[in-house]
């Protein structure tokens, strides 16, 4: 059963509320005690201070101390109670009779509440809970003193608490409306803010969000490309695997700045034109590259960059791989052709009746095979050298040109990360060089290929009789694209992918030329790479 997903505006609606709604609750009881509290302060404070005051009027002193004076205290303290908003003002005698009440017909009737004794005996002026002929009050007591010091009397001044709880009540509805007016610029707040979030996300729910920037990664990893891209302050904010990989980039890459990675002039170009830049050479240290550079817009604005690479080093280098491996072909299509022509010469000399002439072609052919097939298979145990070198043998003999392996040679199975590719990059460049250095030789035309593995590197060495290199030329020879001969195809990639190939398995090529003496190349590759098997 697929679980229920709940939109952004829903969550960010109840989580708004919950906690504005908590938090009018909890400020409402919060508030509500603490007014309460202070309402009934207010009103004993108050309540004790209108009996003091009336407790120390000259007339009331005086009423209390004469004979049926019990009509002037009455008004006086009706007076007072309207003005202050009491529910009663009773004035009493010692005894606690009433002099003055609300209720006219409750004068001279005894004071209720047994709530007088701390004023009369023990004269202290205080507030007091207490119910009395109204009911439940709050009342403030003080004590009536003649000119002599004696207590003649007690003032009492109360306030009902169903008024107290009323006005409580009244206080708290007030807050309760403004509340509930927070709660709903609570609600329209929450719901604007959702939808300006989905607008920023393009109306995406956070798990499509994750969805995407899932896909988005498997996709930035499974590239071929180098990908990354960058803002207008020049700082990187993503790139793939492939991208660390041609750049030589480990570890994070959030610091680091675009101008550091690919120098280049035509960097910020972009975000001015906010058009792409579309297959453009990046020469670094040991690689060419190969950029294309496209905008990201937000808003009609170029806020960043999106930048793909591909290593041009490696696209040619298996171009010439290939076309390494189409002359390995045409190769053994010259042995084939080699050996056809000697079968058919065979064939007539044995039609011709020229059979001694026939054995002793015959006995030429095979001692030399022999010397060369014992040398190449025996001495030679690696199979994919095998195959080169028998081409090779195939070229050399269809172009007249004396190509030997020494005898000295030995070599056993090659490690795992010197592939067949490798091979025919570097002993085939170089065997193919060596051919066409000697093409124009008057004489005796002669290539020596050695090679053997004692020791901790692995070593080819090919030897020919040409008119050797200039001077001038042997700086310059490894550097792509560089040729002394004369062609209308291009040319001078054949030592470049030398030096690559060498490279990559962390080996080292060297030369020693003279003119007139001829040229030799010498290649050490180890067994074993650091970081490899």
């Amino acid at each position: 059963m697929k679980s229920l997903r709940l939109s952004l505006q829903t969550k960010i609606l109840v989580l708004v509320l919950s906690l504005v709604l908590f938090i009018i609750i909890l400020l409402t009881a919060s508030f509500t005690y603490l007014e309460a509290k202070e309402i009934e302060k207010q009103k004993a404070q108050l309540a004790l201070k209108i009996s003091k005051t009336i407790s120390f009027m000259p007339e009331v002193i005086e009423a209390l101390q004469t004979k049926g004076s019990e009509g002037i205290i009455q008004p006086t303290a009706e007076r007072i109670r309207e003005e202050i908003g009491a529910e009663f003002i009773v004035v009493g005698n010692k005894e606690g009779i009433r002099y003055s009440h609300p209720v006219p017909e409750r004068i001279g009737e005894k004071m209720v509440g047994e709530d007088n004794y701390r004023a009369l005996v023990e004269e202290e002026y205080y507030t007091s809970r207490a119910v009395g002929s109204l009911g439940p009050s709050l009342r403030g007591k003080s004590p009536i003193f003649s000119e002599n010091g004696q207590v003649i009397g007690i003032v009492s001044v109360g306030f009902l608490m169903k008024d107290i709880k009323e006005q409580i009540f009244h206080n708290v509805l007030r807050v309760s409306f403004k509340s509930l007016i927070v709660l709903l610029l609570a609600v329209a707040g929450s719901v604007m803010l959702s939808r300006n979030i989905r607008k920023d996300t393009m109306g995406l729910e956070p798990y499509q969000i994750a969805t995407l920037h899932t896909e988005k990664d498997a996709i930035l990893q499974s590239t071929r490309e180098g990908l990354l891209s960058y803002d207008e302050a020049g700082r990187v904010t993503m790139m793939n695997q492939t991208a660390k990989k041609l750049l030589n980039i480990s570890g994070g890459f959030r610091h680091l700045k675009i101008e550091n990675l690919l120098p280049s002039s035509h960097l910020y170009q972009i975000f001015k034109t906010g058009k792409p830049q579309m297959d453009q050479e990046l020469l670094l240290e040991d690689k060419t590259l190969i950029i294309n550079r496209t905008p990201i817009f937000h808003k009609d604005q170029v806020k960043g960059v999106v930048a793909s690479f591909r290593d041009k080093t490696e696209i040619e280098q298996m171009l010439h791989t290939i076309s390494e491996v189409k002359s390995y072909s045409e190769d053994l299509r010259a042995q084939t052709h080699e050996f056809t022509n000697k079968l058919y010469v065979l064939s007539s000399l044995l039609q011709l009746g020229e059979y001694e002439e026939a054995v002793e072609m015959i006995q030429n052919e095979t001692a030399n095979v022999e010397v060369k097939n014992r040398i190449l298979f025996n001495q030679i145990e690696d199979s994919k050298v095998q195959a080169i070198l028998l081409g090779k043998i195939g070229k050399a003999s269809e172009k007249k040109i004396g190509f030997e392996i020494d005898s000295n040679s030995s070599l056993q199975g090659l490690p795992s990360h010197i592939n067949l590719t490798h091979l025919i990059v570097i002993i085939g460049n170089l065997v193919d060089n060596a051919f066409e250095a000697v093409a124009n030789h008057d004489q005796h035309p002669q290539v020596t290929f050695f090679a053997t593995d004692l020791g901790n590197d692995i070593i080819f060495e090919i030897h020919d009789n040409g008119a050797g290199i200039p001077e001038e030329n042997k700086a310059l020879l490894f550097n792509r694209g560089f040729t002394d001969k004369e062609s209308l195809e291009p040319r001078g990639y054949g030592l470049a992918n030398v030096k690559a190939a060498v490279n990559q398995l962390q080996g080292m090529v060297e030369f020693h030329s003279e003119i007139g003496t001829g040229t030799v190349f010498t290649v050490y590759l180890p067994k074993t790479i650091i970081g490899g098997s």
